[in-house]
């Protein structure tokens, strides 16, 4: 079964020896926007293309406003700041996540509390969340804040994430957070291009953030976007990652503490380029998916390969198959890796980090089940 499954991708990347798990691929005007940042001296984070893949980024996504900063970890602090987390604080988000979004929320001083997943999404679990706001808080009616009873803490954001590009149940997460008076940041980082009920993953909340890391579906190097459709929201967040200075001629002062975090020109450019090959990247990858999805239709629910669920539209970005148990899984990356197929397994759940291990959580079977089975496949961009 792994020696046809290894041959299989080979098949889908004949030029690529190993084959990688993901690639950033430059098909456009990458190189000539560089030029004319080089060329014009615009090399900072002031630069027509900061503002013009920012205005991309709000069109594609369908939001209103869209802040460009240096990584999606940047993004995500930000826009739990101006959601108005405080130091203090505690956040809902998933343990089965990339350790940049629990690192975001450390970032603002606040504590990460992990609700579990769907299986079929690996993401935040709206039933879950509900379970447990219902039985860990309550509400505050003179400070208008969910409260975690055991803590006494204000309970400050949501922070959901579309895992590998998969969209979770996002509308009933949304409806949960207004019924308990707490905003939804979405972590999207790694779902540009993602819908879900025909909208953009990031849109349903009060914020979202995307990231541009090397190894994204389009990539600025390094580069991160906070997308939302709150226009005082969107001044704040840039304010912020500018330095928080007060626009002047020429006069230096800043009216609080911020951080230079804005997006150079130079990332941008490329980002521009990135975004106006979006839609064939895109296709592109969806088709690997489709060729994937054959394949291992022959195969026995050992082999699974996760599949978008109904309602909505994934971008793919990485592909991962369903393996039975944890033996099986080692012994797939084992075959895979050592005959130059590049595969890797889901992150290690955050409750079982060092720094997080004994932050308060619920239920996190799901969670658990799904390290022990998924693993990564090959999922870049095919020439």
């Amino acid at each position: 079964m792994y020696k046809e499954t290894i041959g299989f991708i080979k098949s889908l990347y004949p030029n690529q020896i190993p084959v990688p798990l993901h690639a950033p691929v430059f098909i456009g005007n990458e190189k000539k926007y560089l030029n004319d940042c080089i060329d014009t001296t615009f090399v900072s984070y002031v630069g027509k293309y900061v503002t013009q893949f920012e205005e991309m980024t709000a069109k594609y996504t369908g939001s209103k406003y869209a802040v460009a900063v240096v990584n999606g970890t940047a993004a995500l602090q930000i826009a739990l700041q101006v959601a108005g987390v405080n130091y203090g604080d505690e956040v809902i988000t998933q343990p089965l996540t990339f350790v940049a979004t629990t690192n975001a929320i450390k970032h603002c001083g606040a504590n990460p509390v992990f609700v579990d997943v769907d299986r079929d999404t690996m993401g935040m679990s709206p039933e879950k969340l509900d379970d447990w706001l219902s039985k860990n808080t309550k509400y505050d009616n003179l400070k208008k804040r969910t409260i975690n009873k055991s803590t006494n803490q204000s309970i400050s954001a949501i922070v959901p994430m579309h895992t590998f590009g998969f969209p979770c149940r996002i509308d009933k997460i949304v409806e949960i957070g207004n019924k308990y008076n707490i905003p939804v940041i979405e972590d999207s980082a790694e779902s540009l291009g993602s819908y879900y009920k025909s909208k953009h993953t990031g849109t349903f909340g009060l914020a979202g953030i995307l990231s541009y890391n090397g190894n994204k579906t389009i990539t600025t190097g390094g580069g991160g976007m906070i997308i939302t459709d709150e226009e005082a929201f969107a001044k704040k967040a840039k304010h912020l990652t500018t330095t928080a200075k007060v626009p002047h001629a020429w006069e230096y002062f800043h009216d609080e503490v911020g951080y230079n975090y804005r997006l150079t020109n130079v990332s941008a450019a490329i980002g521009v380029a990135q975004m106006e090959k979006l839609d064939e990247i895109i296709e592109n990858k969806r088709q690997t998916a489709e060729e994937y999805k054959q394949f291992f239709s022959t195969f026995a629910l050992s082999l699974n390969f996760m599949k978008e669920v109904e309602n909505s539209q994934s971008n793919y970005w990485l592909n991962c198959v369903q393996l039975g148990n944890r033996d099986e899984r080692d012994a797939f990356l084992k075959a895979t890796n050592a005959n130059g197929v590049m595969t890797r397994p889901i992150w290690r759940l955050m409750t079982k980090l060092e720094m997080y291990k004994n932050c308060q959580t619920g239920n996190v079977d799901n969670s658990e089940w799904l390290e022990d089975r998924i693993v990564n496949i090959p999922s870049g961009f095919r020439i």
